[in-house]
């Protein structure tokens, strides 16, 4: 199954964007989009683990979608703090936002995302390992930013794990790793951050300016061919396309929009979102107001 979604749910500025200018009281940012998409990728597991309480309201949350699954980012102890090793309560405390999620079918993936400054090397490769071989018991996937991972003997490592590959859309300075159709495991990725060149690498720029971006039609198309490429493979069970361009909601615009173009058929889309972003999504998208409505 190839499932299509944006990364996180929680932005002010989606408001009368993605979602209703008004909102009642009440109103559900995550369970409305989980009527559009079948997958979310959960981004505030990178700055603390989910409590456990938290993640099961997350899958009531989705219940009316039995398709709908979570991508989760690992917490960022364990991919940008390399200073000192782990403990057994850091471990725990992961466990205990991810449990709920995988007990009830809703993980999709685990997403162990490096920094660009994490390069390919001996020591590297152990860290990875023993990541990976922390959380082997969830389907892990791997996203690293710098060129010199791009080997095929890492591929066949990954394979050999189990693990999958995250290929990914980023702004290419010198040695960033490149778009990709790789297949690891039985779990496919892909991930796009937008080509915001200004912002990417500027000392000083929030997260806000650094996922500013909009993708057009012709720079999508190359990406539809790689998810088919993913899908035929052999290898994949599942794609996740998770767009991380989310400011202003553009994420939501490029999400229906790859799914429209894979499908070759109009996406449901909210009202708001197709009146945002007419240009982009003409063609791709059917304004639904019915579930607004209802919410409203």
């Amino acid at each position: 199954m190839i499932r299509f979604g944006p990364a996180g749910w929680s932005y002010p500025d989606w408001q009368g964007v993605v979602y209703p200018e008004r909102q009642p009281k009440g109103f559900d940012p995550l369970a409305f989009l989980a009527r559009y998409f079948d997958a979310i990728e959960v981004n505030s597991t990178f700055y603390r683990p989910a409590r456990p309480d938290v993640a099961r309201r997350w899958v009531s949350r989705v219940a009316e979608n039995p398709d709908f699954k979570f991508t989760a980012k690992l917490w960022q102890r364990f991919t940008h703090q390399r200073d000192s090793a782990w403990t057994a309560d850091e471990v725990g405390a992961v466990r205990g936002g991810l449990d709920p999620l995988a007990e009830r079918d809703r993980l999709g993936a685990l997403l162990i995302q490096f920094p660009w400054s994490y390069k390919a090397s001996s020591g590297a490769l152990e860290w990875l390992d023993d990541v990976t071989s922390t959380f082997s018991d969830y389907p892990c996937v791997v996203e690293v930013r710098h060129t010199s991972w791009n080997r095929p003997e890492f591929y066949r490592w990954l394979s050999e794990r189990g693990v999958g590959f995250v290929n990914i859309d980023q702004p290419l300075f010198n040695r960033s790793i490149g778009p990709s159709a790789e297949a690891s495991a039985r779990v496919g990725y892909v991930r796009l951050h937008g080509r915001n060149y200004d912002d990417w690498f500027r000392e000083g720029a929030g997260r806000d300016a650094r996922y500013d971006y909009l993708y057009d039609r012709q720079e999508l198309e190359p990406w539809v061919d790689r998810i088919r490429e993913l899908a035929a493979g052999g290898m994949v069970e599942d794609v996740y396309v998770v767009t991380n361009n989310h400011f202003r909601g553009q994420a939501a615009a490029n999400a229906i929009m790859l799914a429209g173009m894979f499908r070759g058929t109009k996406q449901r889309a909210p009202e708001t979102l197709v009146d945002a972003f007419s240009e982009a999504l003409s063609g791709f998208a059917e304004p639904d107001a019915g579930p607004q409505a209802r919410l409203l």
